[in-house]
């Protein structure tokens, strides 16, 4: 065993001494369940390419549609091999068994240096020897189930992250996982074991549904020890260690799910900066964005304007209908795609839409969940976005809200701003919306930065977006009118942060000007404190979150600057430095904050709050004058139609 930095390196002999177990463990073993078989599973019918068989485990006695017992035991081989009508197995199946036996020797080598770290191998031998003393029983049985639990955890672990690459579209709901023991590792391996053979059975009528039903056990595995671990006893000599496989080139820390460090192929359009016109703020921070995350440090696992406190981990971006939202994205997207092929990093893009939302209980926060493990996933630069979140985030309160779409409120609430949020600085996530009035008040709020997308507003912004979207097949003349000069972003962001000098909405306004009359200029930390209590006495929403917010906005402003393109098109001149060095040359670049800046990231976010609460009100008023009408002229038609 050997210490890199914080990662504790689990050695491939030791792994490897393990492969006879794990062998014999595949080949067959007798087990008769004792927790699922008193249970009942229930997998309904799903779309093509699901498993549609029905699966029954009844609580009435001599109705049993699948025999629990097994009395010819549980042969893993036998059972993966005999899928198909080939008498040979096939290159896929002999991959599914090696990672298997691989997984499962890995559990076993990682739950041996749990026990040697926390004193239960010596426990163990004084129990085989009849030494171990009363007082220390307790303590026995707490070692041992945690050290099923982890072994069951990384099992299911490295069979995720090994199994990944032969991943095909096939998906396959199993149910939930039953048969999960932890009165010791052997036990609790059976048990596993016992109901992957069972899903097998059921599901894996061809190699794709064997691939996906042994990653989908993997997936409910992981998350039902993860639920039990979170009140276990023991644990800590596991969970505050980090654990790295070299030979497969992944880490194990705690009860966290590891993703394999791989981008996937973007099929979307991609814009460039100068195709989105107008926008300009919410353009310039979204291209500083894009190079901030490539700052990210893959062996730190650290970016230094995380450690800095300028980076954006949340943003929301709203506007109107058909104001750019989806260009934003798709601008985005491209650049740091581009940045990241330069560099030779593994990109990841996912959208959390309408389609994650589920009829199951609890579904919808899995997938949710699923869509955050993958962004935040350190071995990546991530970029994660939340199209229309006021449809696919349900509002607390608000009875139209699904308990599916609740479900995932709760997910990214935890997740954007939870007791165990990491910011490292690799990834960011966008929230995009038309009608942000309509998301969740403390959902909002956990968008650190606000992005104001109005798309086009000046003559010259109209006549840009007018000659880009006629493109080429025409022979018009421009005319008076220097193309694309309005969208010269460093002019149009100037002109733009200098308008938030003085607030927008006029329920803020006011309050500017009251606290201007009775103070003066805001030009000292404590005017600027008045002025922000008196923006929390006229709107109640805008709490410490809106101030953390603002100040993490400023922070990002004193680092208003571009990282140079050729440092993004050469690597080795910032990318590929070291961490320090990385981190030396941006705070060289740092400006100092001012009191211009603080104003302006003020009304910049308090403008927002102040028009989302406007135009929920408005919508509020408008809907109830609209039943009013309804019901007037409902008693009108009702009155006139009586004799």
């Amino acid at each position: 065993m050997s210490i890199s930095g914080d990662q504790v390196e689990l050695r491939e002999a030791d792994i490897r001494k393990h492969y006879d177990v794990a062998l014999g463990l595949l080949g067959g073993f007798d087990h008769v369940p004792r927790i699922a078989s008193a249970g009942q599973r229930v997998v309904a019918e799903r779309s093509p390419g699901i498993g549609t068989r029905r699966r029954f485990r009844s609580t009435t006695p001599g109705l049993v549609t699948r025999s629990t017992a097994r009395p010819e035991g549980v042969h893993l081989i036998d059972r993966i091999e005999a899928v198909g009508d080939d008498a040979l197995p096939s290159p896929v199946q002999a991959a599914v068994l090696q990672t298997l036996r691989r997984a499962l020797a890995i559990g076993l080598a990682l739950g041996e240096q749990f026990a040697e770290r926390t004193g239960l191998d010596a426990l163990k031998r004084d129990n085989l020897g009849g030494r171990l003393a009363g007082g220390k029983q307790a303590e026995f049985s707490e070692l041992l189930a945690a050290e099923a639990m982890v072994v069951l955890s990384v099992f299911a672990n490295a069979t995720s992250v090994l199994l990944a690459a032969h991943a095909g579209e096939v998906n396959v709901e199993i149910g939930e996982i039953e048969e999960v023991l932890n009165d010791n590792a052997q036990l609790a391996l059976h048990g596993v074991l016992w109901e992957l053979d069972g899903d097998l059975e059921t599901f894996a009528g061809d190699d794709a549904r064997v691939v996906s039903v042994v990653l989908a056990f993997a997936e409910q595995l992981m998350g039902k020890v993860a639920a039990r671990a979170a009140s276990a006893p023991r644990l800590a000599a596991f969970t505050g260690a980090s654990w790295r496989i070299e030979a497969d080139d992944f880490a194990i820390q705690g009860f966290t799910p590891t993703r394999r460090g791989k981008g996937g192929a973007l099929t979307m359009t991609f814009k460039k900066p100068n195709e989105v016109v107008g926008n300009h703020i919410a353009k310039y921070q979204a291209m500083k964005l894009s190079k901030m995350l490539m700052a990210y440090d893959f062996e730190r696992r650290l970016n230094p304007f995380a450690e800095l406190g300028g980076f954006i981990f949340t943003f929301m971006g709203d506007g109107a209908p058909g104001t750019g939202k989806t260009t934003l994205i798709q601008m985005m997207a491209g650049l740091i795609s581009g940045y990241c092929e330069v560099a030779g990093y593994p990109f990841r893009y996912q959208n959390l839409s309408t389609d994650n939302i589920d009829s199951y209980q609890g579904k919808s926060g899995q997938n949710a969940k699923a869509f955050i493990n993958n962004i935040i996933d350190p071995t990546v630069i991530g970029f994660g976005t939340i199209d229309d979140i006021d449809q696919l985030a349900g509002k607390r309160g608000d009875r139209q809200s699904s308990s599916g779409q609740l479900e995932i409120t709760a997910v990214l609430m935890e997740s954007f701003a939870g007791a165990n949020t990491v910011v490292r600085g690799n990834c960011t996530f966008g929230m995009f919306s038309n009608y942000p009035e309509n998301v969740d008040d403390a959902l909002r709020q956990r968008a650190g930065a606000r992005f104001l997308v109005d798309g086009p507003q000046t003559h010259e912004d109209y006549v840009d977006i007018l000659h880009l979207l006629l493109g080429r097949n025409h022979d018009i003349p421009v005319g008076d009118h220097d193309l694309f000069a309005a969208q010269e972003i460093k002019k149009a962001v100037a002109a733009s942060f200098e308008a938030h000098g003085r607030p927008h909405e006029d329920g803020l306004l006011k309050v500017w000007e009251q606290t201007e009359r009775d103070l003066g200029r805001l030009d000292t930390i404590a005017k600027l404190g008045h002025y922000l209590k008196g923006i929390q006495q006229a709107d109640p929403r805008f709490t410490g979150r809106a101030i953390k917010n603002i100040t993490d906005a400023v922070k990002v402003r004193a680092m208003d600057f571009e990282l140079p393109d050729e440092w993004m098109d050469e690597p080795d001149l910032f990318l590929f430095k070291p961490y320090d060095e990385k981190l030396a040359m941006i705070r060289d670049m740092t400006r100092p904050i001012t009191v211009d800046m603080v104003v302006q990231e003020i009304n910049r976010y308090a403008d927002s709050e102040f028009r989302y609460a406007d135009k929920s009100d408005e919508v509020a008023i408008a809907d109830a004058v609209r039943d009013m009408g309804r019901m007037e002229e409902a008693k009108r038609r009702y009155l006139a139609g009586r004799p």
